[in-house]
């Protein structure tokens, strides 16, 4: 049985500096300061992993934060293990545009060279223009971090790579129960982030930042979650979950998966984690699911469009 393809959004150093060089060296890799071979040190599952090299990373990095430190280890593990033979890349080459590349090999260690862990990658004769992306793409692809698990939008990555632009968003998630509001909140989670500091949210929380990236479509090992927001006085993370036309159970599950991922994984120990469910219509069955959950909120949001004659 024929294994199916993941697609990943892979960063080459910060603003794509080393990209010209894994371009030409037909390579990814990343740093992060791990100065070690570690062929032997890859588990199958990735927590098994940051277990180990969390504190390691801290060491070296005193002044990173826990969260800091789960996204730059789980990055490590995913482009040295997590990514298999066969997946596709795609790497932004700083000008707007993104190389695809299918990786053909397993980690090697290069000591003394940029992006020293590093994986095999034959690079297509293929570019894809940001500009042709649909919003939901671009979102993501131009989520935190190195990496980014973009294999959601399979289908239109094809038709990209095929040199189809394919504008219009598509859904393969089963849970979606109604495509239009899928669609009308998948361009919600561009205006929050443009408007946040306008918003209600905004008033309390910051977006969270790790080196001036924002944390959106954040990985978790249930699925990416929307927006991790953070209190502006450092003691509560928020998890904001858009209910994009999925069935209410399904996203109240989802966001609490997300919470007890946050809170076990990223929070610090003085750190509360509170959630909240955004969704265009009211939703009394998302309501009813969260009257025994405290730190879980639900609230419709409003779109208001008015035309002013000239």
């Amino acid at each position: 049985m024929k294994s199916v393809k993941n697609y990943y959004r892979v960063m080459l150093g910060r603003k794509s500096i080393h990209a010209a060089e894994c371009f030409a060296g037909n390579f990814i890799g990343t740093d992060f300061g791990i100065h070690q071979d570690l062929t032997k040190k890859l588990p199958e599952e990735w927590r098994a992993f940051n277990q180990e090299f969390i504190p390691i990373y801290l060491a070296r990095y005193p002044d990173k934060t826990k969260i800091g430190a789960g996204l730059a280890c789980g990055a490590l593990w995913t482009v040295s293990k997590g990514i298999k033979k066969g997946d596709i890349v795609l790497c932004p080459d700083g000008s707007g545009k993104y190389r695809v590349g299918e990786v053909t090999g397993d980690y090697t260690y290069e000591p003394g060279k940029i992006l020293f862990h590093r994986r095999p990658v034959q690079w297509l004769s293929v570019s894809i223009d940001r500009d042709t992306m649909s919003e939901a793409l671009k979102n993501s692809a131009g989520s935190i971090g190195t990496v980014s698990d973009i294999s959601r939008y399979r289908e239109e990555i094809e038709k990209l790579i095929g040199g189809v632009s394919a504008p219009k968003l598509i859904s393969t998630d089963e849970t979606v129960e109604d495509p239009s509001a899928f669609a009308m909140e998948e361009h919600l989670e561009h205006f929050l982030v443009k408007n946040w500091t306008q918003t209600e949210l905004g008033k309390e929380y910051d977006i969270y930042e790790e080196d001036g990236e924002k944390a959106l479509q954040y990985q978790t090992d249930t699925g990416p979650l929307d927006i991790l927001a953070i209190s502006k006085d450092k003691k509560r993370l928020l998890v904001v979950e858009l209910k994009k036309g999925r069935a209410s159970d399904a996203v109240v599950g989802q966001t609490l998966r997300y919470m007890s991922f946050v809170q076990e994984i990223l929070a610090e120990n003085d750190q509360a984690v509170h959630g909240i469910i955004i969704a265009l219509e009211d939703d009394q069955r998302i309501r009813r699911a969260l009257a025994m959950v405290s730190n879980v909120r639900f609230c419709r949001y409003q779109v208001n469009f008015k035309l002013i004659g000239a």
